[in-house]
């Protein structure tokens, strides 16, 4: 298959027109996205219960490090029977769910709002100024299952390897992370990969975990957890000479 060689006016008026406006429109889409979004109640009690159970957690795997009645004080403090923090602990109705909450779906509609009817917008638009262009090529070889990815809005037989207009400005949408973070910080609204993680990670919200079986599991994990001293005899082993400094301290062999 014969090679191409494209104008070098494309570089001017096609590619670097959809990297700036693709840049530009998520600058925008951020402010945007900031000054809609509202502020989030926190809800003590939830931050709590979390608090507690990474303590616990924190206890089983770490308590070997710490003296035996220090262990014995905090195994108590979260599984006395009487006054146990998982014991006295009782939630009553059960966990709300976020998908029912008013405040949740307008966030939610919120964030389509400002990102996807800007992406179709501008997809759209970009497709009807911008097509049938061919503005670059991958430097490597890719099969023809690329071909429908790269080169959307063409219907010539071409390598595998070049790029239309269209599938060039998805590849911006979703390739601009580095220059978002760079301007806008870490937590910024203009990351498609962020928004779409996001957004898959909103099913695992719809359902919250239940706080008693979780304090149920927890107690169940650390009553059966043994104190088991790591640091025995740690300061004869220090002090008898069991630890040579040049076996520890690398000399130079230079020297």
């Amino acid at each position: 298959m014969a090679d191409l060689l494209l104008d070098s006016n494309i570089r001017f008026w096609v590619v670097l027109p959809i990297v700036a406006i693709t840049f530009l429109v998520g600058i925008v889409r951020h402010h945007i996205a900031v000054l809609l979004q509202s502020e989030k109640k926190i809800d003590f009690q939830q931050v709590i219960d979390s608090q507690a159970l990474i303590r616990s957690k924190h206890l089983r795997e770490n308590g070997k490090y710490i003296p035996r009645q220090s262990f014995v004080m905090r195994k108590h403090f979260f599984n006395d029977e009487e006054s146990g923090f998982f014991k006295k602990q009782k939630k009553k109705a059960a966990p709300k769910n976020p998908m029912s909450d008013p405040t949740m779906l307008t966030e939610m509609l919120k964030g389509n709002i400002t990102n996807m009817v800007p992406m179709i917008v501008i997809g759209g638009w970009i497709n009807f100024t911008f097509s049938g262009f061919v503005t670059t090529k991958v430097p490597f070889p890719l099969t023809l299952r690329f071909k429908p990815m790269l080169q959307r809005g063409i219907d010539v037989a071409l390598d595998a390897s070049w790029v239309s207009s269209v599938s060039w400005y998805f590849l911006n949408v979703f390739g601009l992370k580095s220059m978002y973070t760079l301007v806008l910080g870490d937590n910024n609204s203009a990351d498609q990969t962020r928004l779409l993680q996001d957004q898959m990670s909103g099913a695992a919200m719809a359902m919250p975990q239940d706080p008693n079986k979780a304090f149920k599991a927890e107690w169940e994990a650390l009553e059966i957890s043994d104190h088991k001293w790591a640091l025995d005899n740690i300061e004869d082993e220090l002090v008898g000479g069991q630890y040579v400094p040049e076996n520890i301290y690398i000399k130079n062999k230079y020297q």
